[in-house]
This record gives structure tokens, sequence and C-alpha cells, in this order.
């Protein structure tokens, strides 16, 4: 049967493949995906497998497993053959999981062995990285800018510190796996080190109280699956020799995120046979932040392939982007001025598409290409950008357009401009602002609860409550007129009228001045109520109670809101004898009225019982503060959005899309505005250039992610001349 798609003759090249080791070198938009599912699909349908034998196709997240699968599915049946037979999608990760669940003894693993996920990884970290700081609350002052005062260095230690140090924690630990090094192979080389390593020795410590932690849990994390799933394959031959039956062919792709120890998994699998790689070193996102090395995948296409091929022509782009593109690795190439980096980006240059491709690239348009010189703070930034999209929707209202961000944080500042000038608008970043809306909401009641004497937490528990007001006022968020804010002002009113008699109908403005003056009012009386106790469990309403004295200075409706507001807290404190789930559930009651809110709550609730069955220690205030770090986009939460595993632009057109850069690879839009292109996320090696990862605090600008890593790298080498110079790795 013939296939519904015109293969360009680079892709026609590659499905010429028979055998043997391939390397591929893919610029962004050359249907690399396309052309690896084609090519999987070729190989079941050529009889090459036996009927016990699948390819084995190797992505590097989930959503692409997916996407994968589909593709693959639908070009088999077009074959005339049954899908999802003849082939196998995982991520490494997955793959990993698979190796180590069927052979856990051999990885010193009980049968029923954890996973712990990120976040709880996180918590074991951290803890740990704590534990040291508190038992070496000096090591590190040599590090710290000699130049600060007293009480800022005591502000660095109390205040930055430990997550400085949990960062490069985690940057050494993962590390540290990928070569295969446990903790005690680290102590021994530090041992032998002819030289002190403090960075690296601090991380060693820490590795091994993580591990030791994870050993009582009887757990693994992520990067030990990997590092696991290679000892049982160096260790059982008859096993390893099972899986390179099985899956004669390997197809992998993302390959230039590829680390080491995920490259050598694939090797023993592969056994020197058929396996194909593809990727871009050029768009290695992930080497910032993980063990990923696109050298590896330039190694392998330059030395060890039997052959290579290029996916070089995009039709995602105009020629102008196309000829920047191209630009910039030529300069790299030839004249960045750090000769170390003159390698970071390499060959294919990107060619346009021929005019009958299926996929032309976009008609050639000047102002296709802006660079913007202005010199914008951060806060001018934000708003050039949405006075720019509100403009260029009005004329493009159906077509798609994202701005992408460094950070999450970032996101959050654009998307509530966004809000303010009532642009529609899409977020694909660690959480929604509904999910964070949400736990905000929980958290400010159960922090409060969990400080039931401090009248600050309870105004702003109140200032939750009445959100809807605030939200929804001109003064204080959003529309003058909305039927949330009269609703409120004729709740209070309806009380005064029950005691007073009706009085004339309320003028829309005189409405919304009393919600406004309401609001503040009763905000700053609790705000500034001597004894919350008082006013919230007096034992006798006497003369001379808070609320009495209240009553006779103030306007009705502020005690009529305070007695409401009083019965609505007397509620929310029967819930603390409660367990945490049932809690939030009881308090997401009393706080939303809409479905989805309500599904969330349920889902956060069930997110803080599981972190108080792993952390019995907790108590109201850790609970509180898991809330506020999913508040604050810290970590990301799935809610519910079917963007969780996928994400398609196409169904947002006439919105805005906000992600991060990260998030935004292999994905197009018909308008982008990169933001923070500045020499702080981006820096040029020019003078006065500084760096994100550079802490101002830290003498000579050192990255102690970087130099802890290097100095890693002295512990565990070989060469004789290789050892660690100070600043060198931060350069």
């Amino acid at each position: 049967m013939t296939l519904p798609f015109t293969f360009r003759p680079s892709q026609t090249d590659i499905l010429r493949y028979r055998g043997g080791k391939l390397g591929i070198s893919a610029v962004p938009g050359s249907g690399k995906t396309f052309t690896l599912s084609a090519l999987a699909a070729q190989i079941i349908s050529s009889g090459a497998l036996a009927r016990d034998q699948d390819v084995l196709i190797v992505t590097l997240v989930n959503s692409a497993v997916d996407n994968f699968s589909s593709r693959i599915g639908k070009l088999v049946v077009q074959r005339g053959l049954i899908p999802h037979l003849g082939y196998r999608v995982r991520t490494l990760h997955g793959l990993a999981h698979d190796i180590v669940r069927e052979k856990p003894a051999l990885a010193g693993l009980e049968d029923r062995f954890q996973i712990v996920d990120d976040r709880e990884a996180d918590f074991i970290r951290k803890d740990a990285a704590h534990a040291w700081l508190a038992a070496h609350p000096n090591d590190l002052d040599d590090l710290i800018d000699p130049m600060l005062e007293d009480s800022k260095r005591d502000w660095v230690r109390r205040q930055q510190l430990p997550e400085l140090v949990h960062g490069l924690a985690l940057a050494f630990i993962r590390s540290a796996k990928d070569r295969r090094l446990t903790p005690e192979d680290l102590r021994v080389r530090l041992d032998a080190a002819p030289g002190p390593l403090p960075l690296a020795r601090m991380g060693a410590e820490i590795y091994a109280d993580y591990q030791r932690a994870l050993t009582y849990r009887g757990a693994v994390d992520f990067d030990d699956l990997i590092r696991l799933a290679y000892q049982i394959l160096d260790s059982d031959a008859e096993y390893l020799a099972r899986l390179q039956y099985r899956f004669p062919y390997i197809l992998e792709d993302e390959a230039q995120d590829s680390s080491r120890i995920q490259e050598d998994i694939l090797r023993k699998i592969s056994a020197g046979g058929n396996w194909v790689r593809v990727g871009d070193p050029n768009q290695a996102i992930f080497e910032t932040f993980t063990t990923a090395d696109p050298r590896l995948l330039r190694n392998f296409i330059a030395e060890e392939a039997d052959s290579r091929n290029q996916l070089p022509v995009s039709g995602r782009s105009q020629q102008i982007i196309i000829d920047l593109a191209n630009h910039l690795i030529d300069w790299t190439n030839a004249a960045h001025p750090v000769r170390a980096a003159r390698d970071a980006l390499t060959v294919p240059h990107i060619q346009p598409a021929a005019s009958d491709d299926p996929q032309p690239n976009p008609a050639p348009d000047a102002d296709g290409l802006r660079l913007v010189a202005n010199k914008f703070t951060p806060e001018e930034e934000v708003q050039a950008v949405v006075k720019s999209v509100e403009s260029w929707l009005k004329a493009h209202a159906d077509s798609t357009v994202a701005v992408l961000v460094p950070r999450n944080t970032r996101g959050v500042e654009l998307i509530d401009a966004l809000k303010k000038r009532k642009i529609e608008y899409v977020e694909f970043l660690s959480s929604t602002s509904n999910t964070r809306a949400a736990a905000g909401v929980l958290g400010n009641v159960v922090n409060y609860l969990a400080d039931p004497a401090s009248a600050s937490k309870l105004a702003k528990a109140y200032q939750v409550w009445r959100r809807a007001w605030r939200e929804d006022h001109p003064s204080l968020r959003a529309t003058a007129g909305s039927e949330a804010i009269f609703h409120g002002v004729e709740e209070i009113a309806s009380l005064r009228d029950t005691l007073t008699g009706p009085r004339a109908p309320r003028s829309s403005g005189e409405a919304l001045l009393a919600m406004t003056e309401l609001y503040s009012r009763v905000s700053d009386l609790i705000r500034k109520a001597p004894r919350v106790e008082e006013y919230l469990f007096p034992a006798v309403e006497a003369a001379g109670s808070w609320l009495t004295a209240v009553g006779e200075s103030e306007p009705e409706s502020v005690s009529l809101e305070l007695q409401s507001f009083r019965e609505v807290v007397r509620r929310w404190h029967g819930t603390t004898v409660l367990p945490i789930d049932q809690m939030i559930l009881t308090l997401a009651q009393e706080l939303f009225t809409e479905p989805p809110d309500l599904a969330l709550a349920h889902k956060l609730a069930l997110v803080l019982q599981r972190g108080s069955d792993d952390h019995p220690e907790w108590r109201l205030p850790e609970l509180a503060d898991e809330l506020g770090v999913i508040a604050r986009n810290e970590r990301r939460f799935i809610g519910f959005s079917a963007d969780d595993s996928g994400f398609d632009p196409a169904r947002y057109a006439g919105k805005v899309v906000v992600t991060t850069m990260h998030k935004s690879k292999g994905l197009e839009w018909d308008r982008v505005y990169l933001m923070s292109v500045n020499n702080y996320d981006f820096p040029s090696l020019q003078p006065n250039d500084k760096y994100i990862s550079e802490k101002w605090f830290i003498r000579d600008q050192l990255n102690l992610e970087a130099e802890s890593l290097a100095q890693l790298d002295a512990a565990t080498s070989t060469g004789e001349f290789d050892w660690y110079s100070e600043g060198a790795a931060t350069a």
C-alpha cells in the first residue's frame, strides 16, 4: 500500500537502511520523528523480525512514547499488518525499569522495591544537604565573598547556602551515578587524590547520606534505575543475550540528550549490531540540568557509525530565521571568544525545503524576525510583550502565538499581566494558574490553622475567603460590575436590612465603594486584632469584648462581616482533628464552588496524604509549606489538562501560549516571542556579564556546581595531568 506522504530525498536515503550502525544529524523541523517511525514500520513489514522479536524504539520523554506508538501503528496498518505488534516504544528510564523489575536480586534489591519520585528524592536530598551544613557550619566560608559585611554573611549562611548546597548535591549525585560510582567508590578515590577537593568531598558525603536514606526505605531513584540496569546487563550474560535477541534493531530518538551510561546500556543491548541514533547536537537543551552530553552523539556519528546521514531540510521557518541560525553555527565555530566552546554547535546547516515540498517554508517576510534592543527592566519587558501580543492578535485572531520564558516564575509574571489586559492565554508551565490558585487558597487557610494565634495569617485567610471580591473589583484586580461583587455586597446588605428594614436600591457605584471599604476595613481590623482567640472564641460576648468594641465604633456592615467570618473560622478549626486529606476536602467544600476547583482540591489532598505518609513527623506547618511550593510554581503538579502528556499548539489559535524555552522544543507557532535575551540568562562573555547560575555572594563569581563537577572529574581521572584548577570550570 502506498503511504500518503511524499518523502524528501534525505528521508528516502535513511529509509534505505538495512542494518548496522547509523548516525543521523537532524535539524529542527526536519521530520525526524516521522522518518524514524517510517523506518520502524519498514523494518517490521520487511520480514526481518522473527515472531518473538521487536524493534525497540527509545525516546526521551513519556509524551513521545504515545506519539511514536500512534505514528508507527498507523504506518503498519497502511502496510496491511496488525498494529501494536513487532515494536516496543520506551523511554530509557522505562526500559531500565523493565530490566530492574525482572532481575531485582542482581541489583541488590528486594522484589518489592520502591521507586521514589522527584518530589520525594528532593526531600531526602535536602535533608542530607541540611545535615551536612549543620555538621560543617563554616566549611564554605572561604567561598563567600570576603567583601560582604558580617550581617550579610550571616544572612547568606542562613538563607542562601542551603538551597545552593542542595543544587550542587543534585548535580553531583546525578553525575556520580552516571559514572556508576557508589559513595564508597568516591571515598576511596578522594582519599587517594593528590590534593584537596573540598566540594567533591562535600558532594560525596551528601551522596552517602542520601543513599543511606534510600536504602533505609528499600527504594531507588530514577538515576539508580539506569545505573542498576547497566549493572544487571553487565553481570548476567544470559539475560543480556535474551534482550539482544528480542530487540535486533534499536532506533533511538533525541540521542543528543543521552548520557554516558544511557549510551552504554543501548550499546550492550545492540551488541554492536543494528543501532540507529537520530538527534540534533545543536538542540541539547537538557545538558544544563542533567547528565546529558551531545558530544556522545557527535562522536558516535564521526567515529563509530558504519554509515551516517543528515536530515538538513526544514520547512519550519522562513529564510531569514534559517540564515540567522546558520550564521550562529558559523560564528561559534570560527569566532567564539572561548576556544573550548567553538565545537558547541555543528553542521549540518539548515536547508530550506524545495518549492514542491509537502511542508514548504513560510513566505519571506522582512518583519518576520525582529530584535528589540531596548534596555527593559523585567517589568517593562513584560508590558512591552503584552502590548505587542495584544496588537498582533487583533489582526491575526485565527493564528497561533507563544511567549517563551526562561523560567516558570517569569511565566507567572507574564500571565498576571495578560489577565489584567483580558487577553486569553494558555499555560504550559510546571502548573496551571488554577492549580496554583487552589493550592494558594488552601495553603493560606492551613497556614493559619497551623498558627492559630497569628492575626496576620487570619487576615490572609479572610482575604482568600472573600477572594471573589478582590479578584472582581477594578481597583483590586478585575472588571467592575461582576456578579461576585454584588453578591458579596448584597449578602452583607441583606443582613443589615433584616435588622433595619429595606433601603433604597443601591447604585453600582455605591455597591462597589461599599465592597471596597468593607473588604479593606475588615482585613485591617483582623490584622490588628490584639488577641485572636478573644475574637473567635470569647468566653462571653461581654460589653468589653473586642468584637463588641468594634461594633460600637464601626459601621454595622463591618460588625456583621466579622461575625460571618468568625462562624466560618470556627468550622475550619473543627477540621484540624481530621487526617490531612479529609481536612483538605472539608475545607475545599467551604472555599470552592466550581467543580474543577473541587477536583483539584481532591488531587491536592492526595498529594498531602502521600507526603504525610512518607513523613509521619510532619505537622500542619510542613503540610502548609507543601501547598506553598505548588502555589509558587516550584514543583510540577499535573492538573486536569489534555496537555499533561502532549501539547498541540494548533488547538489554541487566537490565544497566547505561555511556556518555557525548554518545554517549547519541537513545537511550532505562527509567531513566537523570546523573552529575557540578555547577558544574565545568556551571557556573552563581555565585561561585567553575570550569569544566572553564578551567585553574587560567592567570591570571584565562581559557579560552585560546575566547580564541584570539575573536582569530581579530577578525583576520577586516570590521567597524570588532569588535575583541578579553580575557576576553569566556571569560565
